[in-house]
């Protein structure tokens, strides 16, 4: 299956739309078809075997309208003039309401000054210059007719076909008024020839030809206003499209030489300057710089690069220059694929859509019909008076509206997806920024999703004699030669402390134990309890220390100088630092949260526990989470998955809405709907709230736009009548229709105010022991945090003992510091609690802060 885009042409309202896609699904081979009628475009799936994009864009001709492949790149051929499609199309609008106004005003002078009460010359005042009067209306709508053919020509092309769109509406409803105001013409001349004064009079009343030139007018102003507007719903797009810089600075034989971006081919080196754009993907081979990567991502903070380092198309070079080679170029570029997921959800249709398409399909026919009717009631009613007649039934063609019933989710997607895309949160469909608004459980993976999933060092505790910086030195200098993820941690918080590296004889490791080497002639060991006891190492109370920080999910490294304790170093998996505030986020909106993790039950509980997490899943095989996902739908629950999109891709596809979080440059996940780019939690908030608020506004748009003809169809028929009202004239029809669609594109326009979710503080949470899982509690049993002052502990054993009694209260979780003398507490016990626990451990607490 082969997935094509299409530019379609002469498309004015959801009829179009409704019926171009009609006439695609009749082609063999053609699996799914969406059509925009917002962006002009189609977005087809087909089977390469049994039909190609000849056979597609036959189909579309056939069925009255136009359609090409788009030029590669993205970006639809400029006009002759430089300017875009869109723009070229505003200056012709632009030109035809010029050219509209100066005959309308005139036309609508002589044929309505009369009952205004303003002045007309005297000539017009003479029985026997009527005929002049009415030829002279004739001779100032033929331009207006001329400039807006537009409309005959494709209203009555479709009416043809038995297609007919809102172009046949309005055709039909100003050919009529004209053709009407010609055979009045006659009837005025045959009466001035017989002498017939009475007929002369009564057709030189209402000659129509100012309803047929302001309909036309009016609903070209209409439109002109509704493709400006439109044009602002895919300024995210046009931005994005011209952040790809024009030329690259390539290294070739030794020389800089500048080429177009077309040009650059996979593993060129290319030069950037400070200031420059980069323009494509690469990794840094030489030199250092700070890259703002804000267009990509939304994150604000420039990004440091040096060798090794990533970079991305359309970034900004801040500061020094540096030299890249080009890993990915052309349409495979973040920036292009970007592009095409925006243009692509964009295109794509919402299932709140099908409503809205299935009325289009019969909804310009209906009206038809209902304007006949009309018409026939009122000839009846009056006893044959065809111009009230005629009234009802042009004001019912012109001001009936499928534009708004097209425009109303369309406009709202556009607007939702660009802005997504500004803020680094990429949406693949339609259908998923519908479905994540109906989300009521998400899942997050928990390494490199809730956590940086880089172990860093948490805590150090140094023995008696030895300091924090000579334990990491020691430390730091053992584990080098080590391959093992937590080694990195302890060398990474030496270098960036600075500490400087011992020499390391002799290295040995032993699996599942630790490791082993000697240092300036000192046998030094590193690794768990076990290694521990086994060389007879005095553990002098750091067994208390280490299993406490087990407690919180912390891995602890016993290190020792023969057999005597050097201390003991903490490394964890940390949280991201909004992680906290995504998951409150998640919980304001209502959304259960589950973690889902591979990690023991302890590390598990800990996690879930510092973050607010409603419920822990602990010890599940990568294989498992499709399994546990699907557990969650079987109990009736829509679910969002939020994994790193390669791992956890079984249970992104299985998700009713699967999160790609940590893609970096790479944008093209297929197992995920949306795609975070920041590799922040906190925009998952975003996209969900970004989803409620599209789907409210689209609701908004297909209210007013069935309201709307719901009320304005009956009263254009005439409704109004039977209360004692007016009769609706067909100008006030035209304008009222216009209005319609730019109220609609306004209203979606509104998107644009949107805000990402700020961090805030996260709910406060306990520990409840029950299967893992983590309690959230509200109102006024809110989670303390408080500073105890105790005196008499002297060394890491007082420690210890303290902090033993404090964790064994329930709910409490501390961390004792020997330095300063003081325990910070966070949970629920009272003042009375924490200090009767620190008294019964031997120790004096002087002060609760």
């Amino acid at each position: 299956m082969k997935k094509q885009k299409f530019n379609v042409t002469g498309m004015t309202c959801s009829a179009c739309s409704a019926h171009v896609e009609k006439a695609v699904r009749k082609v063999s081979g053609v699996k799914d078809v969406n059509v925009s009628l917002l962006s002009n475009s189609m977005l087809v799936d087909y089977d390469e075997s049994a039909t190609g994009p000849d056979a597609i864009i036959a189909a579309v001709v056939s069925g009255g309208y136009g359609a090409a492949l788009p030029q590669s790149g993205g970006k639809q051929a400029a006009a002759p003039t430089g300017l875009s499609p869109m723009e070229e199309e505003l200056r012709s609008m632009k030109r035809r309401l010029i050219v509209s106004f100066c005959f309308l005003i005139p036309l609508f002078y002589l044929a309505m000054g009369h009952m205004m009460g303003w002045p007309l010359p005297a000539f017009f005042h003479d029985p026997q210059n009527v005929f002049i009067l009415a030829f002279l209306q004739f001779l100032l709508v033929l331009p207006i007719l001329y400039v807006n053919d537009k409309y005959f020509k494709v209203g009555f092309k479709t009416l043809a076909k038995r297609a007919p769109n809102m172009d046949s509406l309005i055709a039909i409803g100003a050919a009529a008024a004209v053709v009407y105001g010609a055979a009045a013409l006659f009837q005025i001349g045959y009466g001035l020839g017989h002498g017939d004064m009475e007929r002369v009079n009564h057709y030189a009343m209402d000659l129509y030809f100012e309803s047929a030139g302001m309909i036309l007018t009016l609903i070209t102003l209409g439109k002109y206003l509704e493709t400006r507007s439109k044009g602002k719903t895919g300024q995210a797009i046009t931005r994005l499209m011209d952040l790809a810089p024009k030329t690259a600075t390539v290294l070739r034989d030794g020389q800089e030489v500048e080429l177009s971006v077309e040009e650059v081919a996979v593993g060129d080196r290319i030069l950037v300057r400070p200031g420059g754009r980069i323009p494509v993907d690469g990794v840094v081979i030489e030199g250092n710089s700070s890259v703002d990567e804000s267009a990509l991502t939304g994150e604000s903070l420039p990004v440091e690069k040096s060798p090794g380092d990533k970079v991305a198309a359309a970034s900004i070079n801040k500061s020094g220059s540096f030299t890249f080679q080009a890993l990915r170029v052309g349409e495979n570029t973040t920036l292009a694929q970007m592009i095409r997921l925006v243009e692509e959800a964009s295109s794509s249709k919402a299932p709140i859509a099908k409503l809205a398409d299935r009325v289009a399909g019969i909804f310009v026919p209906a009206v038809i019909v209902i304007a006949l009717i009309t018409a026939a009631v009122w000839l009846i009613a009056t006893g044959g008076n065809i111009e009230r007649a005629l009234t009802s039934g042009v004001a019912v063609l012109v001001i009936s509206c499928p534009c708004a019933l097209g425009l109303a989710t369309p406009v709202a997607i556009m607007v939702g997806t660009g802005k997504g895309a500004e803020n680094g949160i990429l949406i693949k469909s339609a259908e998923a920024l519908e479905t994540l608004h109906t989300i009521q459980t998400v899942v997050l993976d928990k390494t490199g999703t809730l956590t940086q999933g880089k172990p860093v060092v948490t805590d150090c505790y140094p023995n008696e004699g030895t300091t924090t910086e000579e334990l990491l030195c020691v430390a730091a200098s053992l584990e080098k030669p080590s391959e093992h993820p937590l080694a990195d941690a302890i060398v990474g918080e030496a270098e960036r402390r600075g500490i400087p590296l011992a020499p390391v004889e002799q290295f040995l490791a032993a699996p599942g134990r630790g490791i082993r080497g000697i240092i300036h002639s000192t046998p030094i060991l590193a690794g768990n309890k076990a290694m521990m006891e086994e060389a007879g190492v005095v553990l002098a109370g750091f067994d208390l220390i280490a299993g406490e920080l087990a407690k919180a999910g912390k891995t602890p490294l016993y290190f020792a100088e023969g057999t005597g304790m050097l201390g003991v170093v903490a490394v964890a998996d940390t949280p991201k630092p909004t992680s906290a505030a995504a998951v409150a986020g998640f919980r304001s909106l209502g959304i259960d949260v589950v973690m889902l993790t591979g990690d023991n039950q302890r590390t598990a509980e800990a996690v879930g526990r510092e973050l607010g997490v409603d419920r822990v899943i602990a010890e599940v095989l990568p294989q498992d989470k499709e399994r546990q996902v699907a557990a969650l739908q079987a109990e009736g629950k829509r679910v969002a998955m939020v994994g790193d999109g390669i791992n956890d891709a079984p249970a992104l596809a299985r998700a009713d809405v699967g999160i790609a979080i940590g893609a970096g440059t790479d944008v093209a996940i297929e197992s995920a709907d949306i795609v975070l780019m920041k590799s922040d939690l906190l925009d998952a908030v975003t996209a969900v709230r970004l989803s409620k608020a599209t789907i409210r506004n689209i609701k908004q748009n297909l209210f007013w736009a069935f309201f709307y003809n719901i009320i304005c169809i009956p009263v254009a028929a005439g409704a109004l009548v039977l209360f004692g009202g007016p009769q609706l004239s067909p100008m006030f029809a035209a304008a009222a229709m216009s209005l319609s669609s730019v109220c609609v594109v306004s209203n979606a326009l509104r998107l644009k105010l949107f805000r990402p979710a700020e961090p805030q503080n996260a709910a406060p949470v306990s520990h409840s022991p029950a299967a893992g899982e983590i309690i959230i509690e509200k109102g006024e049993q809110s989670v303390m945090e408080k500073k105890l002052t105790i005196e008499g502990m002297m060394c890491k054993n007082c420690v210890a003992h303290v902090s033993k009694a404090l964790n064994a209260l329930d709910g409490v979780t501390a961390s004792v510091d020997l330095e300063s003398k003081t325990a910070v507490v966070t949970g629920s016990a009272s003042d009375e609690a924490l200090k009767k626990a620190v008294e019964d451990a031997g120790y004096q607490v002087t002060s609760i802060q």
